[in-house]
């Protein structure tokens, strides 16, 4: 059973939030103030740390630093931002502080935020596997992929695992930044988040297929936000070659869709 430490200071919303977890067999514990996580912490383990940044005596930055910084924490634990906070400043910032992702509370209903948090855990138990193969760089196999994502902990995970299978990964957190290199280097596939900062993943599609320098490189979606209804219209789209919800789909799985297609494509 995963056993959660969810900050959350209004008791209300903790309420709704820890009976959420339960009903989905989670273990969860309940703290209110930034003083209150790092006792938790120290006493623990735990599976995962949704933190809120805005809580009584210590910040989450604060706290996030100190977990970071302060030996006698666990130097695996995953903790990820959960916060009404929607300034990129926060986000960069507790990114850069170690936070292993960045959940906006005002973007996941409480059902929604437990498939989030599946998808996590999956992740980072994914990601823990892979850092125990061998550290024998892989053979390369020519192919370079421009991966699109402005999520650090991302890129890390799907990127790692792709790397692992000899490919070139090119990582870009802007879709203008991402379109520019297309249009400039050699690219056998493109993997675009559908929501970046400046430049929604389908406008990024419709600026590479628009162009004769880069129409013919088949493009991989994914997509932790769009409805599946949308998604299932995007990935019958000609655009598109596949699309997918990071909810459904592992760095070891989206690996495999990489590996099918080349192998279809000669």
């Amino acid at each position: 059973m995963p056993k959660i430490l969810l900050v959350e200071d209004d008791p209300l919303i903790a309420e709704i939030y820890v009976k959420k977890f339960e009903t989905a067999d989670y273990e969860v514990v309940n703290v209110t103030t930034g003083k209150a996580v790092l006792k938790a912490v120290e006493e623990g383990p735990f599976d995962l740390v949704l933190l809120d940044l805005v809580i009584p005596e210590m910040g989450g930055m604060e706290v996030l630093k100190e977990l970071r910084t302060n030996a006698k924490y666990p130097s695996d634990l995953k903790v990820v931002v959960f916060s009404n906070l929607s300034d990129p400043e926060d986000r960069k910032k507790a990114i850069d502080l170690g936070a292993n992702g960045f959940i906006q509370k005002t973007d996941y209903t409480p059902s929604k935020l437990i498939l989030e948090v599946e998808r996590l855990l999956r992740l980072f138990e994914e990601q823990g596997r892979n850092e125990t193969r061998s550290d024998a760089p892989p053979a390369k196999n020519g192919k370079r992929i421009l991966f699109i994502e402005d999520e650090p902990v991302f890129v890390d995970m799907f990127g790692r695992r792709l790397a692992q299978d000899g490919y070139e990964i090119v990582p870009h957190g802007h879709g203008v930044s991402a379109v520019e290199a297309a249009m400039k280097e050699h690219f056998d596939l493109v993997i675009t988040d559908a929501m970046l900062p400046n430049m929604t993943g389908q406008e990024v599609i419709e600026r590479l297929k628009s162009d004769d320098r880069t129409k013919h490189i088949p493009i991989f979606l994914l997509s932790a936000s769009l409805e599946a209804e949308e998604m299932e219209r995007l990935s019958q789209s000609d655009d598109v070659f596949k699309a997918f919800l990071k909810t459904q789909i592992t760095p070891t799985e989206l690996a495999r869709e990489v590996s099918l297609l080349f192998k279809n494509n000669g």
